[in-house]
C-alpha cells in the first residue's frame, strides 16, 4: 500500500490591497476504505479561523473570511495519504442485465446528477459519437473504458490552450486541452450513454514512472458500475484511477470540486501560482517536520454533516450590502 506525501500550495498577489474576501477550499482528501488519511495539515495566510462542512456530494468544504486589507493570500495543504488498489469489476452479470440495472436507477436521488447532461452547440454530435462507441457486446464497464480511450487519442494535452471557465464547445473546437478538459469530454459521454459520471479532483501520484497531470491538481472521471460501485477513469492518462490517484472530492463538474475560489472587494487585478509536489514513503521529500510552509493557528470548526450553504452566502451578502451603502455614501 503506497503512502504520498502531497504539499499543495496556492498564492494570490494582488496588484492592490483587497478586503472582505470570502473564500472556499476543498482541500481535503477524502477519507474511506481505499484513501487513508494519516494526516492533513493546513495554513493559511492572516490566520483565519475556517469553518468545515460536508456538502451535498459529501466532501468537506472549508470557508473562511478577510476583513483586513491585504496584498496576497496563500493556502498551505499538506497530506499523508495511504491509498489501496481496489479490484476491477468481474463483469460476471450479463450485458443486458447490468443495463437494466442502469435504466432502474435513472430517476434515484443518488445518480440524477450524474446523468444529467447540460445541452449544448456540438451536444448532439459528441452524443452520436458516444452512442457509436457502445457495442451490444459491451457491459458499461467495457463502454465506459472505451470512451476513455477515445478521449485519449482523439484529445491532445497541451497545457495553456484553456482555462477552468472553458466550455465544452472550445474544448471539442480545440480537440484539446488538459485533465480538466479530458474529465469534463468524458462524463459527458457517458451521461450521453446513460453511464453516471461524476468529476473527481485530486492528485496523480505515479510512483516516479511519470504520467500527465504531475506537479499540479488532477481531474479524473468515475462511473457507476452495477453491483460494483463508483470506479475512477483516468482518460488524461488511458487507465484506471486506482491507488496511484488521491481524491480530494467528487461533483457534476469542476465548480462542484474547485481547490480554491473565493470573492474579495478591491481592485480585479492579481496572480495566482499553484506548485503540487508529491513525496514517497521512501524518499527524503518531506524532513523530520513534513509540512515546511509558515504556520499558524487555523481553527477549523467541528465538522458538521448538514450543508451551511447559507453561511457561505451570508459572506458574500455582507460584502454586497457593504459596496452598496459605499456606493451611496
Amino acid at each position: 500500500m503506497p503512502v504520498f506525501k502531497i504539499k499543495h500550495l496556492t498564492h494570490y498577489t494582488y496588484e492592490a490591497p483587497v478586503r472582505d474576501s470570502a473564500n472556499q477550499i476543498v482541500l481535503y482528501p477524502i477519507k474511506d476504505e481505499y484513501q487513508k488519511v494519516i494526516r492533513h495539515e493546513l495554513n493559511i495566510s492572516h490566520h483565519p479561523e475556517v469553518e468545515i462542512f460536508k456538502d451535498y456530494y459529501g466532501n468537506e468544504v472549508g470557508i473562511f473570511t478577510q476583513h483586513e486589507p491585504h496584498h496576497e493570500l496563500k493556502i498551505f495543504s499538506g497530506s499523508c495519504v495511504e491509498t489501496t488498489a481496489r479490484a476491477l469489476p468481474t463483469d460476471e452479470l450479463p450485458p443486458a442485465v447490468q443495463w437494466q440495472l442502469l435504466d432502474d436507477i435513472k430517476y434515484d436521488v443518488a445518480y440524477l446528477d450524474y446523468l444529467k447532461q447540460e445541452m449544448f452547440d456540438q451536444a448532439a454530435l459528441l452524443r452520436d459519437t458516444s452512442l457509436g462507441l457502445k457495442q451490444t457486446t459491451d457491459t458499461p464497464y467495457n463502454t465506459a473504458v472505451r470512451c476513455c480511450d477515445y478521449v485519449y487519442t482523439q484529445f491532445e494535452y497541451i497545457k495553456g490552450v484553456t482555462t477552468v471557465d472553458s466550455t465544452l464547445e472550445e474544448i471539442l473546437e480545440l480537440k484539446a486541452g488538459v485533465c480538466q478538459d479530458f474529465a469534463h469530454v468524458l462524463t459527458a459521454m457517458l451521461r450521453f450513454i446513460q453511464i453516471p459520471a461524476r468529476y473527481v479532483s485530486g492528485y496523480i501520484c505515479p510512483n516516479k514512472n511519470g504520467m500527465r497531470g504531475e506537479g499540479a491538481t488532477h481531474a479524473w472521471a468515475e462511473v457507476y458500475i452495477p453491483e460494483y460501485g463508483w470506479l475512477g477513469i483516468d482518460p488524461t492518462n488511458n487507465c484506471i484511477a486506482n491507488e496511484n490517484h488521491v481524491r480530494l472530492a467528487v461533483g457534476r463538474n469542476f465548480s462542484d470540486c474547485s481547490p480554491v475560489k473565493g470573492v474579495y472587494s478591491g481592485g480585479s487585478g492579481h496572480t495566482l501560482e499553484v506548485t503540487v509536489s508529491v513525496g514517497y514513503a521512501d524518499d527524503d521529500h518531506f524532513d523530520s517536520d513534513p509540512f515546511t510552509a509558515p504556520r499558524q493557528a487555523v481553527k477549523p470548526a467541528p465538522v458538521s454533516d448538514q450543508p451551511v450553504k447559507n453561511s457561505y452566502q451570508r459572506h458574500l451578502e455582507d460584502i454586497m450590502q457593504q459596496q452598496q451603502q459605499q456606493q451611496q455614501q
